[in-house]
């Protein structure tokens, strides 16, 4: 902590869930995410953890769910292939409330797609991307530092409520170099307290269960509802975003990840030029900030959603504001990365249109 270090983003996101007390990671090589496993295939032993190269995706979530019911802090990584087959283990640890964490970094699809970075995985991520009724908290990093810090909160909203975590990142954001600093003490495991639920010894205590189903009649509905409650307190409490110069925007731009870097490059020109912008970046994705976002409508002209989809949280994004305002798109999929020049032309269209006609498509 304190110490300012140039790093690459995968490299951050495996040192930073070590420095958050990993001790066990599980994984599968694949683009653009290789450098997470290779740089844990050496972390995890020198920390005194465990490293192990699965021989698939699906294997890999499995030794995962292990790992979690003994309460060990672990972690599996992929690119959004991979992620799809974990998503069957995703859902298990969802069901049994262990409190897993996971990376995406994400490239263009769909299919095989390219091992550009994209963010056509979100409908995936914040909608559970499994079987069932289940929810996973989900923060998008817009830095190399954030990617290195944000495993500590995965970790504790997992732990605190009992579900899987996960960071939604970008082959630009995974391979591309940055200073960052590390702005948390290291965690020992050895001083964490020990969940109640978690397996291991036995001997003077009772037993202990971990399991995702219950095939008594309405046993499993009542674990479904308890679960939501969970989630609704999520929505309630563990929010959070960033609002650049929205107090006296008639247009506001709204992007996550990678998108956001470019939106604020666009922001910077627009300001140049006195052009009234703003930028609002989600950081979770899952809990969306619905309610800033519906504030916000309130008072502006329009909105200008970025992202490298054909479109996914401008779902969201109309949803919260309740069509208070009119919601652009400027999307650019399959592992294009938007200039801040281009989204600054359809900035000046948003402007332009006011309160009026829908420029996505001009």
């Amino acid at each position: 902590m304190g110490e300012k270090l140039l790093m690459k983003g995968n490299d951050a996101l495996a040192e930073g869930a070590v420095r958050a007390g990993c001790r066990f990671f599980a994984g599968y090589p694949i683009t653009p995410q290789n450098e997470v496993p290779e740089y844990m295939s050496w972390r995890q032993p020198q920390a005194g953890g465990s490293f192990v190269q699965a021989e698939s995706e699906v294997a890999a979530i499995n030794m995962i769910y292990g790992a979690a019911a003994t309460g060990v802090r672990c972690m599996t990584s992929s690119s959004s292939p991979g992620i799809s087959l974990k998503q069957e283990g995703i859902s298990y640890a969802a069901g049994a409330d262990l409190p897993i964490f996971f990376a995406n970094v994400v490239r263009g699809g769909p299919g095989l797609g390219n091992i550009a970075g994209a963010q056509g995985d979100y409908f995936q991520s914040v909608r559970g991307g499994g079987h069932g009724d289940y929810r996973t908290f989900v923060m998008a990093p817009d830095s190399v530092e954030e990617m290195g810090n944000f495993p500590l909160h995965c970790y504790e909203i997992a732990y605190k409520y009992r579900i899987p975590a996960m960071i939604l990142s970008d082959g630009v954001l995974g391979q591309m170099m940055e200073p960052l600093e590390f702005k948390f003490a290291d965690v020992d495991p050895k001083e964490l307290k020990e969940a109640d639920w978690a397996l291991g010894e036995c001997k003077g205590r009772k037993n202990r269960l971990v399991g995702s189903y219950d095939l008594d009649e309405g046993k499993l509905e009542v674990m479904t509802l308890n679960r939501a409650k969970r989630y609704a307190e999520i929505e309630a409490k563990e929010v959070m975003f960033e609002a650049r110069q929205c107090d006296d925007a008639e247009v506001v731009l709204v992007a996550y990840g990678i998108a956001a870097r470019a939106c604020g490059a666009a922001l910077k020109m627009a300001r140049a030029e006195g052009l009234k912008v703003g930028l609002f970046r989600p950081i979770t994705l899952w809990p969306f900030p619905k309610k800033q976002l519906r504030e916000l409508a309130e008072r502006v002209d329009s909105f200008l959603v970025v992202e490298m989809s054909m479109g996914q949280m401008v779902d969201d994004v109309r949803l919260a504001t309740e069509f208070r305002a009119p919601v652009h798109l400027h999307a650019r999929p399959s592992g294009v990365t938007p200039t801040g020049e281009e989204i600054l032309k359809k900035v000046k269209d948003a402007l332009k249109a006011g309160k009026g006609e829908c420029v996505c498509c001009k």
